[in-house]
């Protein structure tokens, strides 16, 4: 039986295992202006124990990390690690309770190894002045070793996977003492088998006690991985559960407020003409080495052909391009029958383009412009938004209004910065911009990373929509739930080549083994 908590409640009882939480939240009340990011929550952690943290994008789950991990005061509310009253004023006070935090997006330095990483600002030296190499070389392998991580010490951060980048993560916050560690959608850019990696990392980590909060939209994970399941809406706490009391459906229900569709209601496509078209296309990717080789596809109109493959075998190097992001070594691109071969990224979307990209904060947005400038980015110099060389700021922000209001986007208006929002709230504005363009053919890369269920499900709906609206969608995506969910068409791509075709409800094993084929 679920139990439904709003306001201001007492906090579940933390005393059930016999022994005192080492962390509770009581009341805590963050207010931003006349919005409450956070009102009256109650929280606590036991030892050794995964306690997931749910709701939707602006529910107030990062709010209380960074409340957690200093980087926010609350306005209201205690704080006790260990059974002790105290004051976390930074991320220094935290760390130095032995609380780490692993954001969404990692904070490592690309061009630094991962030991010169992990031991940064903490590092040994040679009589406390001249950095010891060797010794911090020798610390992270050890460490490493201790807790499953395994990572190279000296290879360089922007060298390795998104997978093991993590890994660093999480032993940078080991390194400084961590037993309680934040995951902030820790799941979130790893591929299926990286993050089933992690699941066996945090049983290690729990084992060994450490205690973890574990922030995800990913339903199945937090019913794979976690012991206790804490739900927020708005800004409240809306119920604390054990695993064994939850269903996606119904964690899925506290998050929202309604029932939310987990699967997508669609019509068998009706495929018209061909409105992109890639043919024998060979891209070389930043290290010189051919990363897609002769590829070649079809997406008509009205159809979703669904791209599925293990990350790192040419979908990114394919997708810019196709944008007009990368240059292609051989090989052609034409969007609705216009040959957009090597042209600058302007002129493939004048050209019918849509492009919802993998990587919102880097290629989607400009972190520090309003929602208003972002959502005008390609067209602020074209009516409505200018007229005789003159733009209108009043015609741009009304538009970006609308736009926020109609896809739902929390936590902020049109003149927000976009760095303000949450990283959920982030890519609907993409997808947002992107739709209204009105594209002949949209390229939805990861479309829903890092979005909670409802604009999930928003999301589907509106790309299914545009589908029967007689686009054509070419969605890449690592989750096989999402491509066998909306694609009519699967490709497989597996070393930079299209290695299989599939029907739409193709069995899930088949298509993993044509993911894994040389």
């Amino acid at each position: 039986m679920l139990t439904a908590i709003t306001g201001h409640t007492a906090a579940p009882d933390a005393h059930a295992s016999g022994q005192p939480p080492v962390l509770e939240f009581l009341g805590i009340t963050k207010r931003f202006g006349s919005v409450t990011a956070a009102n009256a929550i109650d929280f606590d952690l036991q030892a050794g124990e995964v306690h997931a943290l749910l709701g939707e994008n602006g529910a107030g789950k990062s709010t209380l990390m960074n409340v957690l991990y200093g980087l926010y005061t609350p306005d209201e509310g205690t704080i006790r690690v260990r059974g002790a009253l105290t004051t976390i004023a930074s991320p220094r006070d935290a760390i130095a309770l032995g609380i780490g935090m692993v954001h969404q997006h990692f904070m490592l330095v690309p061009v630094m190894t991962v030991a010169e990483n992990i031991v940064l600002g903490e590092e040994p030296r040679h009589g406390g002045v001249v950095f010891d190499h060797a010794a911090a070389r020798a610390r992270v392998l050890s460490l490493s070793e201790q807790f499953g991580l395994l990572v190279d010490p000296d290879a360089r951060i922007e060298d390795i996977t998104v997978g093991q980048q993590q890994r660093v993560e999480i032993l940078k916050a080991l390194y400084r003492g961590a037993s309680i560690l934040i995951l902030d959608e820790p799941t979130a850019v790893l591929t299926p088998q990286e993050a089933q990696e992690l699941v066996g990392i945090i049983r290690k980590l729990t084992d060994g006690g450490t205690s973890i909060i574990f922030i995800t939209h990913k339903l199945g994970e937090v019913l794979d991985v976690a012991d206790r399941i804490t739900v927020l809406r708005r800004g409240e706490r809306i119920a604390t559960i054990p695993r064994s009391e939850a269903t996606e459906a119904s964690l899925a229900h506290m998050m929202v407020g309604r029932d939310v569709l987990l699967s997508v209601e669609k019509t068998a496509a009706n495929p018209g003409e061909p409105l992109l078209e890639v043919q024998d296309l060979v891209v070389r990717d930043n290290r010189g080495l051919e990363a897609v080789r002769g590829l070649s596809l079809q997406v008509r109109a009205g159809e979703i052909v669904a791209l599925a493959g293990v990350d790192g075998n040419g979908q990114d190097e394919l997708i810019d391009a196709i944008a007009g992001l990368r240059r292609a070594e051989s090989g052609r691109v034409c969007v609705d029958g216009v040959d957009v071969t090597g042209r600058s990224p302007a002129a493939v979307l004048d050209a019918g383009l849509g492009h919802i990209p993998t990587d919102r904060q880097h290629r989607g947005l400009i972190m520090d412009f309003s929602l208003t400038e972002n959502i005008a980015l390609h067209d602020f110099d074209r009516p409505p938004n200018s007229r005789f060389g003159w733009t209108s700021p009043k015609t741009m922000r009304r538009y970006a209004e609308n736009l926020i209001q109609e896809f739902d986007v929390r936590g902020g208006h049109a003149e927000t910065r976009a760095a303000a929002l949450s990283g959920g709230n982030q890519q609907k504005v993409i997808v947002a911009r992107e739709v209204s363009r009105d594209p002949k053919i949209l390229i939805a890369a990861q479309p829903t990373r890092g979005v909670d269920v409802g604009a999930i499900e928003a999301i589907h709906r509106r790309l299914v929509a545009e589908r029967d609206e007689g686009r054509g969608i070419l969605l890449i995506s690592l989750e096989l739930d999402e491509v066998l969910s909306l694609a009519d068409r699967i490709l497989v791509i597996s070393g930079g080549r299209i290695v299989g075709e599939f029907a739409a409800g193709t069995d899930r094993a088949v298509l993993g083994a044509a993911m894994l084929s040389a």
